[in-house]
């Protein structure tokens, strides 16, 4: 076995540059099949990351849908939860661990000479539970804060270093949103942009009550949060939840709910599918090219077949067998293949990295790429190079020491 691959090697060195080119398509098409897997994976690596900064176990319900002149607004777009609803499921639903009905708003807020248009969240005192958000200095208003409509506030990152300048410690000072004054109690560890690309960290979270009360003038509530016990069960409690709101809302059996739920699950699915289709683009493209690599190898062994025609007759006549020779030619076929798919995927090793360095897009090698790209490449050469391994193995002796 040794002596047909030190002869493929042979055959293969003897012209090199021709051997290059061949290998070319092979080279490219790996490399695209490694880059776009690594990018496949990456971004879903990054998609899921964004998506466990959410919380864990995690079930959003959306409020009703509104729709004016024919036209139909998405669920949340109507508020129609209220706080009779946030009560009955902290009360009525099992399995479930944190409860947090959500306001939302922007408005200006000031510190000091600074200020900034920030996006602020009523909440519970749950809700920072619920989505896993830690504190950098400072701590979590309470329940009691919640009862009172108390004036104080949580701030994220980017909003602090805006108001208060990168590095200070907000906490003990006083923001003014929609003049009216908030102390802030907690300053929230930083999480980044969200899966949608919104900086999670632009925030300023206060009780529910105080933004009802003190600015948005809200009576209902757009969405909860909420988290289950455990993943496990997730679907229980989502059952036990649509069971109660539409009981709640008394709504008909076969009506159409007012209101729609959604887990951390069905988001990552949601933002990994632009993800997937990338994929499977950049895979058609790369599959185009070995395929065109492919052709090539079988171009060129069938010129090697022709060129070394006399030398087949010779070992023929010698008492070589056609499956010998079959062997000799599939060799240098899948050496090339396989030559071709390791120079390939060095390159893709070597592009990926310079694709999160240069074009901020994430990037994540796996072994299973590496093995499937490797495998790919060894199988173009045993399909493309058994043709002419057979018209070689089948050629008569005789006519072949003819040939000039």
């Amino acid at each position: 076995m040794f002596s047909v691959f030190k002869i493929a090697l042979r055959a293969i060195r003897r012209n090199i540059m021709r051997s290059m080119l061949t290998m070319l398509g092979i080279i490219v098409g790996i490399s695209a099949v490694i880059v776009g897997v690594s990018m496949g994976t990456g971004a879903k690596a990054e998609v899921d990351k964004q998506i466990a900064s959410m919380g864990q176990n995690l079930i959003i319900v959306f409020s009703g849908s509104s729709g004016r002149g024919g036209t139909r607004g998405g669920f949340g777009s109507t508020p129609n939860l209220t706080l009779g609803d946030y009560e009955a499921v902290r009360r009525e639903v099992a399995g479930v661990s944190g409860v947090s009905p959500e306001v939302r708003g922007s408005a200006q807020v000031v510190a000091g000479n600074q200020n900034a248009n920030v996006g602020y969240y009523g909440v519970s005192a749950d809700y920072a539970e619920i989505r896993s958000w830690k504190f950098t200095s400072g701590d979590n208003f309470t329940e009691a804060d919640v009862r009172n409509a108390a004036k104080v506030c949580l701030i994220g990152k980017t909003t602090s270093d805006l108001l208060f300048g990168e590095g200070n410690d907000p906490v003990g000072q006083i923001v003014r949103i929609k003049n009216a004054p908030f102390t802030i109690v907690g300053l929230l560890s930083p999480k980044g942009a969200n899966s949608f690309g919104s900086d999670q960290d632009d925030v300023i979270l206060l009780p529910y009550t105080s933004a009802m009360k003190r600015l948005s003038g809200d009576t209902m509530f757009r969405s909860f949060n909420i988290q289950a016990q455990s993943a496990a069960m997730l679907a229980d409690v989502q059952t036990n939840l649509t069971e109660l709101l539409r009981q709640r809302h008394r709504i008909p059996e076969g009506a159409e709910s007012d209101f729609a739920m959604r887990t951390q699950q069905e988001f990552g699915e949601f933002a990994n599918s632009t993800n997937e289709i990338m994929t499977v683009i950049i895979s058609a493209f790369a599959g185009i090219s070995l395929v065109v690599g492919g052709i090539g190898i079988m171009n060129i062994m069938l010129v090697s077949v022709t060129e070394r025609t006399r030398e087949i007759g010779i070992r023929l006549a010698v008492g070589a067998r056609g499956r010998d020779v079959m062997r000799q030619f599939l060799t240098e076929a899948v050496l090339l293949s396989v030559l071709g798919g390791l120079l390939g995927i060095a390159t893709g090793c070597w592009l990926a990295p310079l694709l999160t360095k240069f074009a901020g897009f994430p990037t994540l090698i796996s072994q299973g790429s590496v093995i499937l790209a490797f495998s790919v490449s060894a199988l173009i050469g045993v399909v493309f190079g058994f043709f002419p391994a057979l018209k070689a193995a089948n050629l008569d002796p005789i006519d072949a020491l003819r040939y000039e």
